[in-house]
């Protein structure tokens, strides 16, 4: 996906340059500049040659803006100078002189600040945003974004809103932890792509939640993406990367025909136009396809010319793949030799990738270091001064030192023995806090997750394939409070829930929290386990025979008895730690909201699972069908009642019936 950000990024920055290229309206500009009056309108003019110049002529671009900035300065245009001083940046943009850019650019950012005009500053956030994105900065770039968004949202400006929620997304793209957020916004700006009409960007939106979706293996939804960027495109050349990535998806499928005649009509458009880098991705596409069908006589056949042109463009990131499916396909033709080689080559690829990216990094750290250059200057001048005062005043401590003699050396010596018993009594106080701090994080965090934000001072959230969601409630908790003084209550909810930890510790679940009469907890978090399934079953019964027995002897006391609904789910979700001051380790996504589901439609006394739980554990455990529930945004859910785990512990259901319907 590295190709499509950085095109992304770029159609937004040059979108208010791309209509000016003609070479018939630069004749006419330049004629209409030499009868122009020194005004405005000469300044309006130079901007229009200043933009028109741009793609083919940046240093053109350049003096004509200067030009534009003179004269605005002259006539007191303050909206002429601050275009001039945009395409001025613009032009040293193109040049990928980023220390001008932002020179000038700023500038342009204070004018049209000063003068009120919102939308010019909106723009211009958004395209220093795009220098520091270009630059590796992610963070920065992330500032300037989220500023544009803000003051366009201010104005209701749509197109800028659009960009600016784009560009955001693309940020995120970087970082895999973060495709969801990138997802999210991507989600908010394709409508408004729609209602403004602009058939590139709802393209390039497309695409790029096609391709977060293919990486979460959700075909369907990425071809439906897909597809709608391919109608957006048209048949204009961004439909080329459209119809790779549907043959992609259709490859994940394995439904290799379709994959390959997507594949075909990508190299049949890029062939046409000659775009050699589509030509290699083509190339590529089409290599991989016939890989995975087995056909490895055709695939290196189409790798090798990915490879000829590759080699021509010098793009090593898909380099790296051909080399890599060159090694695979010898290998399965048994021709071990040239496997080796390419195999061999692939090693060699990776490593020039790594020094690619860590000169990147180093140009990174470069421009930095220009940026700051005179205040670092003057930072060291300082430092040396300082460093020169301490060394005479060390001068003069010592020959002090000297003169006091031997009374002086008898009293440093008490001084730095009693500073040694006071140290030693502040580490014991310190190792003794940091106990208590530890014993703290362990008990509301998990042990991994506390280690974590010990060491790097915050824990980074994390995707779960896997996970096993419970949920208790007590049934007619609401009334049977009102019956009971609030410690009364408080004593109750207590010895059961401090069951419940005894039970889940137990089986190695992790505590989520409570809320109200509620308890949650999940398996297979943190740490993998391949049977937090089973366990978080067996947790759920044990539970249920601990609610009956102490309904036993609440019966026998004249006490109203308790009785507990349990439901459970299984999917994936993402985890990690919310808050500042008191932190929860908490856990999101819909399988927390089906397993929320499958309690509140139980019955007290069972133990209620969904069918992807069922379909886990029905090997191990005895259930009963019951029927389906309809949860949003998932369809229908068939749930089970676990009656009992066979060959291990029997368990006996109370009265509630295990055909209810739901």
């Amino acid at each position: 996906m590295k190709r499509l950000n950085l095109l992304f990024c770029v159609y937004f920055v040059f979108l208010s340059a791309l209509c000016f290229a003609q070479n018939n309206q630069t004749d006419s500009l330049k004629y209409a500049l030499t009868t122009a009056a020194e005004d405005s309108s000469k300044v309006d003019i130079l901007l229009e040659l200043s933009k028109s110049h741009l793609n083919a002529s940046p240093n053109d671009a350049i003096s004509y803006g200067m030009e534009a900035k003179s004269l605005a300065e002259k006539v007191k245009y303050k909206n002429g100078l601050a275009y001039a001083l945009k395409n001025i940046g613009m032009g040293y943009y193109m040049k990928g002189q980023y220390l001008e850019t932002l020179d000038y650019w700023t500038q342009s950012l204070n004018v049209f600040e000063a003068i009120g005009d919102e939308v010019g500053f909106a723009n211009l956030l958004n395209n220093l945003g795009a220098v520091h994105f270009n630059r590796g900065d992610d963070a920065k770039a992330l500032e300037y974004y989220l500023k544009s968004l803000q003051v366009s949202e201010q104005t209701g400006d749509e197109l800028r809103i659009a960009t600016a929620m784009q560009n955001i997304g693309v940020v995120y793209l970087n970082k895999e932890a973060t495709h969801d957020k990138a997802l999210e916004y991507f989600l908010k700006a394709l409508p408004l792509c729609e209602k403004l009409e602009d058939k590139d960007a709802i393209g390039v939106t497309s695409v790029n939640i096609g391709e977060i979706y293919l990486e979460k293996n959700d075909i369907k939804t990425a071809l439906f993406y897909f597809n709608k960027s391919l109608k957006a495109y048209g048949n204009t050349e961004n439909v080329i990367y459209s119809l790779n990535s549907i043959g992609k998806a259709y490859n994940r499928k394995t439904d290799y025909q379709t994959a390959l005649y997507y594949h075909e009509q990508a190299l049949e458009k890029a062939k046409r136009i000659n775009a050699r880098l589509d030509l290699v991705q083509s190339y590529l596409g089409i290599a991989d396809t016939y890989s995975n069908e087995g056909k490895y006589e055709p695939a290196l056949s189409s790798y090798k010319h990915a490879e000829t042109i590759e080699k021509e463009i010098k793009s090593n990131y898909e380099l790296k793949s051909i080399y890599q499916g060159q090694a695979f396909s010898y290998a399965k033709l048994a021709d071990f030799s040239n496997a080796y080689k390419y195999q061999t080559l692939f090693a060699g690829i990776k490593d020039t990738l790594y020094n690619i990216e860590t000169d990147k990094k180093l140009t990174g750290l470069q421009f930095n270091f220009d940026i700051q250059k005179k205040q670092s200057e003057i930072d060291l001048l300082t430092k040396d001064k300082a460093l020169q005062d301490l060394d005479l005043q060390r001068q003069k401590l010592a020959r002090n030192a000297l003169l006091i003699g031997l009374i002086l050396v008898f009293f440093i010596a008490f001084i730095i023995f009693r500073n040694y018993l006071n140290k030693i009594k502040t580490n014991k106080i310190l190792d003794k806090q940091n106990a208590e701090i530890e014993g703290l994080l362990l008990n509301i965090l998990p042990s991994e997750v506390a280690q974590e934000l010990q060491r790097d001072g915050q824990a980074t959230p994390r995707y779960y394939e896997s996970v096993s969601v419970l949920f208790t409630d007590f049934r007619g908790f609401t009334t049977i409070a009102d019956k009971l003084s609030p410690q009364d209550l408080v004593a109750e909810l207590n010895t059961c829930f401090v069951a419940f930890d005894n039970i889940i510790e137990k089986y190695n679940l992790e505590k989520i929290k409570t809320i109200g009469d509620s308890y949650m907890c999940a398996g297979g978090i943190p740490s993998h386990d391949e049977s937090h399934y089973i366990n978080i079953v067996r947790a759920g019964l044990e539970i249920q025979e601990y609610i009956i027995n102490n309904n036993q002897k609440r019966n026998a006391a004249g006490l109203t008895p308790w009785d507990l609904r349990i439901g459970i789910h299984t999917g994936p979700v993402v985890a990690g730690v919310v808050g500042k001051k008191k932190y929860a380790y908490d856990i999101w996504g819909s399988t927390v909201n089906i397993a929320s589901r499958m309690e509140s439609n139980g019955e007290p006394g069972q133990v209620n699972v969904s069918a992807s739980t069922y379909e886990l554990i029905k090997d191990k455990f005895s259930c009963a069908y019951r029927g389906k529930i309809y949860a949003k945004n998932v369809g229908e859910i068939d749930m089970y009642f676990v009656q009992r785990e066979i060959n291990y512990k029997t368990f006996t259901p109370t009265e509630s019936s295990i055909s209810s319907k739901v």
